[in-house]
């Protein structure tokens, strides 16, 4: 039995679906953003750019995509598919991290430029253990047993939201005050590419 509530949800993501292009495989492309993301519960939302309801972004989703997170804000491309539970994400196309906040930046990091960080080399690395609460964590660059310092904030302007212990990550260094720091974090499938 449809109810008005049902419908109405029906009718809005008819609309999401109708305003993208679909593929062979009937998946709507569709741009947004990132509502949240949870990696311990291992999904979030995606809010379309035209409107309607909220798009299921599952974990499995954004690890073939190369990430195991992603920060709130985040700008996305997304194929899209209508299931019986509703608009679910199942490929990313494209995630553009929110634009950097005038904050105080970290005192290693004030004399990189966009393009000083890109052009630094992308060293493949492993997680030794992060702490969102705390703000910061390490990793072991592979072939190397010192530490590399993560802070969150650096993370976030990677576009990612957390970390897990043992997860393949691409990162750029610099020298810090205290030892090697990353300025930069990638999702080990994105920098591998």
């Amino acid at each position: 039995m449809f109810d008005r509530t049902t419908e109405e949800r029906t009718i809005k993501r008819k609309n999401v679906m109708e305003a993208q292009d679909s593929d062979s495989e009937g998946r709507q492309r569709v741009t947004g953003h990132v509502k949240w993301f949870d990696p311990s519960k291992g999904f979030g939302f995606v809010i379309a750019d035209q409107g309607g309801p909220d798009i299921l972004l599952h974990a499995n989703v954004l690890r073939n995509f190369g990430q195991g997170s992603v920060v709130d804000g985040s700008a996305i491309d997304i194929l899209v598919q209508d299931t019986q539970r509703g608009l679910q994400a199942v490929q990313i196309v494209e995630i553009t991290p929110p634009a950097a906040e005038e904050s105080v930046p970290l005192r290693d990091m004030v004399e990189f430029s966009p393009e000083d960080i890109a052009n630094r080399p992308i060293e493949p690395a492993r997680v030794k253990w992060f702490d969102k609460a705390k703000g910061f964590g390490f990793a072991n660059v592979f072939g190397n047993s010192e530490d590399v310092f993560i802070h969150v904030e650096v993370l976030r302007r990677s576009g990612l939201s957390d970390l897990q212990s043992g997860e393949a990550i691409g990162l750029r260094l610099v020298e810090g005050e205290r030892g090697n720091m990353a300025i930069e974090v990638l999702g080990w499938e994105i920098a591998a590419r």
